[in-house]
């Protein structure tokens, strides 16, 4: 089983849209053989809390205009990483300190990546493999602290 077209349709959008507003380190999982929940992920950083929002504005008005809409979305209040989730597609807009931290990437590393755009990988230096190998840090699912609290 892979992601379905659909899945694959609107992370490319949602890619295209978070490369609009300058985020780096843009990647896309197809989890859809290891969860039940979603198809894919899609993982993108940002250098401060309001280059996130502007990046989850964005994603969200460009998936409206293809008719999606989310179902859930956390951390906005935060603003330092916001979940959208669309059922088929998962986004995780970071922070790049949380991005680093947690290292969603090191979770996922065994999934295919699902290719992107080539203006939306162009500008980015090294793509988001330079995180993967974060060793020894973070964890999944929001556990531990975030990296602000160790200042």
């Amino acid at each position: 089983m892979t992601a379905t077209d659909r899945a694959v349709e609107l992370v490319t959008i949602a890619a295209r849209a978070a490369a609009d507003k300058l985020a780096t380190d843009i990647i896309a999982y197809d989890v859809s053989e290891q969860l039940v929940i979603t198809d894919v992920f899609l993982l993108c950083s940002a250098a401060n809390d309001r280059q996130v929002k502007a990046i989850v504005d964005e994603i969200e008005d460009k998936l409206r205009k293809a008719d999606a809409k989310p179902v859930r979305r956390e951390g906005e209040r935060e603003g330092r990483w916001v979940l959208l989730d669309y059922l088929d597609v998962v986004i995780h807009v970071q922070h790049a300190e949380e991005r680093v931290f947690y290292a969603l990437e090191r979770l996922w590393k065994d999934c295919p990546m699902i290719p992107l755009p080539e203006p939306v990988i162009a500008g980015q230096a090294g793509g988001a493999r330079h995180l993967g190998g974060v060793g020894g840090v973070g964890g999944a699912g929001g556990a531990g602290p975030r990296p602000r609290d160790f200042r």
